[in-house]
This record gives C-alpha cells, structure tokens and sequence, in this order.
C-alpha cells in the first residue's frame, strides 16, 4: 500500500457498474429523451455536516436548469427507492 493511500490521499476507486446502474434508474425513472445528460459521481466530504461520502446525480435538460440530488450513501449502496426519493425531491439548481 503506498503511503497516499495510508494517508487517505488515494483517489477512491469507481465503481463503474454502480455508476452505470443508479444513471440507469435515474433515466428510467424521469423518462428522460435522448438529449438529456445524466451525470452520477460518489463524492468525498470531510466538514462535519457531511456524510463522509454521498451520491450525486446532476440532470441536465437542454433549456432547463441544472437539477443535483444527493444521497447520503456509497454510490454502491444505493438502491432504486433512493433514487426515487432524491430526484422527487431534487428542484432545479439556483432556485
């Protein structure tokens, strides 16, 4: 193990599949048309107020605001039902 990661300083690594899995649901859920983008990353926070690691998916529709949901988990943890809750919860970025 190298010393960046005993540090904590290693990037995480990504799980792809999860990635692809949760961007999945997210599109299936909203019914998004092809010229939607749906972006999912597994964040690091260290404030205290954080969950240490959260879940973000960003939607973007052309000619609409920017939407970000957050779940509080591992991208892997993440289940369909939390998918549904944030992006039902999820208003328009800068409203």
């Amino acid at each position: 193990m190298s010393l960046r990661a005993l540090l904590g300083l290693a990037a995480p690594r990504t799980d792809k599949a999860a990635i692809e899995r949760v961007k999945a649901w997210a599109k299936a859920l909203l019914g998004v048309d092809p010229a939607t983008t749906v972006v999912v990353n597994e964040i690091a926070c260290n404030d205290p107020g954080c969950p240490g690691v959260e879940t973000v998916v960003l939607v973007m529709e052309p000619g609409r605001k920017t939407r970000a949901a957050k779940i509080p988990k591992a991208i892997g943890d993440v289940t369909e039902g939390d998918v549904r809750e944030a992006l039902g919860a999820a208003p328009p970025s800068g409203a």
